[in-house]
């Protein structure tokens, strides 16, 4: 008879990035279910609309999480202007777009050098972060920042992007859009990657779908359901699709993410070669009133952004649930059953942004 025994798993782990914490029940080596502790860096981020105005609390918002903060901030401005009903200039759509894109592929980047170092690609994980430097360089001169940012604001954006700049952008992600096209296939063809994440952690389209999966996660496995089809932003002139597989397995989950990265490459080619002309703010007057929610992709999936104003300066309410919230309970369905070697990188294909989740 298996011998049933309880490890921990996390916060602290050399593989994962981000301090989850998992109680793995295991018979053997075979994990037979996983207990998520929830709060380990809960910090009360969404109690802070008492103590500041609507128009602070964008600052707040964008530190939810580093790696996710500028569509923080976005998905919270957008929200609070739905409620007030402004209508922010062209431009300033343009340019979240182009910051959202460019935080996508920075993301995504990110996840391919920690998901390399957990399969042992030293290289490819050095590669992969020298590359993300590149992205960190354009938020650099464009924003003044490399991880929080600043220039979302009630209204429109802070700063304007000069035609010099957004040149230099666009060569940019030309020459490093040639640079990962080679890492990507490599990575994709080796038989290590394909030996350790093929078949592991398969979630078909059915089990996607009802228990809430969002982003690559569940695109991998299906569902073609992107939440920028909704048209936010500039999303709403800008060609292309969701970037499925049908497999749902890890490797299907990497190869999306990988495809998104790409795609992300597009979008800003045809975004830069459309940015209309204008102002990037309108003066905003008054305060809100009334409840929305926003839907917006983030790197991870969709994330949900509500507000609820009562006609002063403070909100009655801000929720957000982040694709992690999400993707965590089909993450612990596809855990049963798997190998306690293999879990840390099913968790890493998942990738989980715990900082997201407890705020």
């Amino acid at each position: 008879m298996a011998k049933r025994s309880i490890i921990p798993f996390g916060p602290q782990h050399p593989v994962l990035p981000e301090p989850i914490h998992l109680d793995l029940v295991l018979e053997d080596e075979v994990v037979v279910e996983a207990i998520p502790n929830i709060g380990f860096v809960h910090r009360g981020l969404e109690k802070l609309v008492d103590s500041r105005d609507y128009k602070q609390y964008v600052y707040v918002a964008e530190r939810i999480c580093g790696i996710c903060s500028f569509g923080h901030g976005m998905g919270y401005c957008e929200s609070v202007e739905r409620a007030m009903g402004i209508d922010i200039p062209a431009r300033a759509k343009y340019l979240r777009t182009l910051w959202m894109e460019l935080s996508r592929i920075h993301s995504h980047l990110l996840w391919l050098g920690l998901l390399a170092d957990a399969l042992g690609f030293e290289s490819l994980f050095m590669q992969s972060w020298r590359l993300r430097e590149k992205i960190l360089d354009i938020f650099d001169m464009t924003t003044g920042g490399r991880i929080i940012f600043s220039v979302n604001q009630i209204g429109g954006v802070l700063k304007d992007v000069e035609p010099a700049m957004l040149k230099e952008i666009q060569k940019t992600i030309t020459e490093l859009e040639s640079e990962v096209k080679p890492i990507i296939r490599t990575f994709l063809e080796d038989r290590l990657v394909n030996m350790r994440l093929r078949g592991l952690g398969v979630l078909s389209k059915e089990q996607a779908y009802t228990a809430g999966a969002v982003g690559p996660m569940l695109r991998a496995s299906g569902v073609a359901y992107d939440s920028r089809e909704t048209g936010y932003a500039a999303y709403a002139d800008l060609s292309f699709g969701p970037i499925t597989a049908i497999e749902g397995d890890s490797y299907a989950r990497v190869k999306v993410r990988l495809a998104e990265i790409l795609q992300s490459f597009e979008i800003l080619q045809e975004l830069l070669g459309k940015i209309p002309s204008g102002e990037i703010a309108i003066p905003v007057k008054g305060n809100p009133k009334g409840e929305c929610f926003v839907r917006i992709e983030q790197p991870r999936g969709e994330a949900i952004y509500y507000t609820k104003g009562n006609g002063t300066k403070y909100l009655d309410r801000f929720r957000l649930r982040t694709p992690t919230t999400a993707n965590i309970p089909p993450m612990l369905d596809l855990l049963k059953g798997c190998q306690l070697s293999d879990v840390a990188l099913l968790i890493l294909t998942i990738d989980p942004c715990i900082s997201c989740t407890e705020r």
